[in-house]
């Protein structure tokens, strides 16, 4: 198999730096031993993945430090240099005096002077010691969005990341956060899928310079919270078949050429 890095073809961000456009997603659920992380990536690596997408949430970022550490020790890369590794700031942190600790925290955990992409999860505060996914509106903060952003934009003039941008954000939300930034977002990552195909925000972002990556790019298929309506649709698969590719290939070729398929 030829590797990633000479087939998957990459974006030149605002900020110059180039981006893969595909990488594996770091998040599981359940969340597998830390062993078992670290082979999954080093197997990731080996068939030619070279853009790694983790996040303080998925609580994978201390395996995929381990796993570039072992990568680089058995010559896998022969620098950090080769890979493009993007983390994101969680809500908890979502404010000015928050984000330097949380992206040095970690960058600790990764064991890395740097990362490519830094993003902020969701635009939304959290209290301290929130739970994920059972929280109330008593543990929402007021998100002071531009106070936030100052902080990434200060990460990334100390070099701590060399691009950074949102993750989830609206329209309306960059529009105001473009407001008062004085270093543009390179990425809004986002749901996106061909049944999601965010047709208002992707030539939005597109106009201002701001490349929209998808997250969940086949549906959420055999997850607790999507569904397979997209991975199991009769057209895709009539796609698939005509070209001798599997579903979820064509899924991800969308993804990243913005086809048109309407389900």
């Amino acid at each position: 198999m030829e590797k990633a890095g000479e087939t998957i073809p990459e974006i030149v961000l605002n900020t110059g730096h180039k981006m893969p456009l595909v990488g594996l997603g770091c998040a599981a659920q359940p969340l597998p031993p830390s062993e078992q992380l670290v082979s999954i990536f080093i197997d990731a690596m080996e068939i030619g993945y070279r853009h790694f997408d983790t996040a303080t949430l998925y609580g994978t970022e201390e395996a995929l430090g381990k796993a570039v550490a072992k990568a680089l020790e058995i010559g896998l890369i022969k620098s950090r240099d080769e890979l493009f590794i993007t983390s994101k700031l969680w809500c908890t942190d979502a404010d000015h005096d928050l984000v330097l600790p949380a992206l040095k925290q970690t960058l600790g955990k990764l064991g890395l002077e740097y990362l490519d992409l830094y993003l902020i999860h969701w635009p939304l505060r959290l209290k301290q010691g929130t739970e994920v996914f059972n929280f109330t509106i008593d543990a929402i903060l007021p998100f002071d969005m531009h106070g936030t952003w100052k902080a990434m934009e200060e990460c990334s003039k100390l070099g701590l990341t060399k691009s950074i941008g949102l993750s989830n954000f609206t329209c309306e939300k960059i529009s105001k956060l473009q407001e008062s930034a004085t270093i543009l977002p390179a990425v809004n990552q986002v749901e996106m899928n061909v049944g999601w195909q965010q047709r208002k925000l992707v030539p939005f972002a597109k106009e201002k310079g701001i490349h929209i990556s998808a997250w969940s790019p086949l549906g959420g298929y055999g997850t607790s919270w999507g569904s397979n309506a997209v991975m199991e649709s009769p057209i895709i698969k009539n796609i698939a078949d005509s070209r001798n590719k599997t579903v979820a290939q064509v899924l991800n070729y969308y993804d990243i050429f913005e086809l048109k398929i309407f389900l």
